[in-house]
């Protein structure tokens, strides 16, 4: 640990943000966001259940990606993905849903197919949306994945985050950090190295208990995540992400209030001094389809609340949660003040859940009406 403690000039520091009024280094020819994790295929039943279903429609997903997708559709900002895949029919699925996003696709391993997927497969689940009193329901299938078993030295990740070519911004977040332990140690890689050049690193803690379930589960999660907070600049996630203790009040679902949210950034801030900034959604479901939303943002010490919606209908609730994080991402990277960048991920998310599949199909006029008091009166 001792040469990676000894990060480069803090890519946040004043004398970096002042003169851009942006976070990270100014934009260059090279991407404003790289992400690393796994894209895998969704298979969408629409209305019906995954066991009586006889055709399925299908997208592509992965927590990381969504954000990366999320900034280049919406925002139009240049965004790419950091992953691996095997090169048969499935995997070239998957490059063309990406491509069809606008998702840069350099970083991306293509690893030979075996015939059968007995030494690597790309993943693939189905998820039922849920509705009303029926909530919804995920199953996955993504043992063995080429990104799985994606090592730090398998990708040159100094070279990746080096000269003007760059990216700004780095994502990623436990989803891949759970999928095994040279996934986890390949994002310690990649992020030891974003933070050497000087690349601004978020991480989204994103607690999946099927991908820890042989690591420990929640306890195993949150002493990979603590491990990894010295190189994050922004966190997506709550204290129950981090916390040394196993109070079961801190790793539930969060929905903290004015009152309760600044203090519990401040203690995660207090122990982990590089974080500058700290973003957790609140959502309560009243029912599949019908949820409150909203979050709220630390930053360097001051607190900013979103805007909320009360009884949110949604169509299909994945992905809301990157989506927020892409649209914050957005607001920070364009120089925008805080609680823009904090409404903009709270309506960008809140959008996202009204089409099908893990991606945004919104548009930025859509987010900035919404975000200005738009009603769903038709547009014409």
């Amino acid at each position: 640990m001792g040469e990676d403690n000894q990060l480069l000039e803090d890519p946040l520091s004043p004398a970096k943000v002042g003169d851009t009024g942006l976070w990270g280094k100014p934009a260059t020819g090279g991407l404003d966001l790289l992400a690393l994790g796994e894209v895998m295929i969704r298979f969408d039943p629409g209305e019906g259940r995954i066991a009586q279903a006889r055709s399925f429609r299908v997208w592509e997903g992965g927590g990381e990606y969504n954000v990366a997708r999320g900034l280049r559709r919406c925002f139009g900002m240049k965004s790419g993905i950091a992953t691996a895949l095997v090169d048969n029919p499935v995997g070239r699925l998957v490059e063309d849903l990406v491509l069809q996003g606008g998702v840069d696709m350099r970083h991306v391993r293509w690893v030979p197919f075996d015939g059968i997927g007995r030494e690597s497969r790309n993943g693939v689940y189905f998820l039922e949306r849920g509705f009303g009193i029926r909530g919804g329901l995920g199953m996955m299938d993504r043992g063995a994945t080429a990104i799985s078993q994606m090592r730090p030295e398998d990708m040159d990740w100094d070279g990746i985050f080096a000269g003007d070519a760059a990216p700004r911004w780095f994502h990623t977040g436990g989803v891949m950090a759970g999928l095994s332990e040279p996934a986890t140690e390949t994002v310690r890689a990649a992020m030891q190295a974003a933070r050497r050049h000087g690349v601004v690193v978020s991480f989204d803690c994103n607690y999946r208990p099927s991908l820890w379930k042989s690591r420990g589960g929640r306890e195993g999660a949150i002493a990979v995540n603590r491990s990894l907070m010295p190189y994050v600049d922004v966190l997506f996630g709550h204290e129950g992400d981090v916390s040394a203790t196993t109070d079961d009040l801190l790793h539930g679902p969060p929905w903290h209030t004015d009152e309760s949210f600044g203090p519990m950034a401040d203690r995660v801030a207090s122990e982990f001094a590089g974080i500058k900034a700290i973003a957790s959604t609140v959502r309560r479901a009243r029912s599949a389809n019908r949820n409150d939303w909203g979050a709220y943002c630390w930053e360097r010490g001051n607190v900013y609340s979103g805007l909320r919606f009360e009884g949110l209908e949604i169509l299909d609730r994945v992905g809301g949660g990157d989506s927020f994080a892409a649209g914050l991402i957005h607001g920070l990277m364009t120089g925008k003040p805080v609680q823009w960048a904090l409404d903009c991920g709270v309506a960008h998310g809140a959008l996202a859940m009204t089409t099908p599949g893990d991606s945004s199909m919104a548009t930025l006029a859509e987010v900035e009406r919404l975000m200005a008091g738009g009603s769903a009166a038709v547009q014409r």
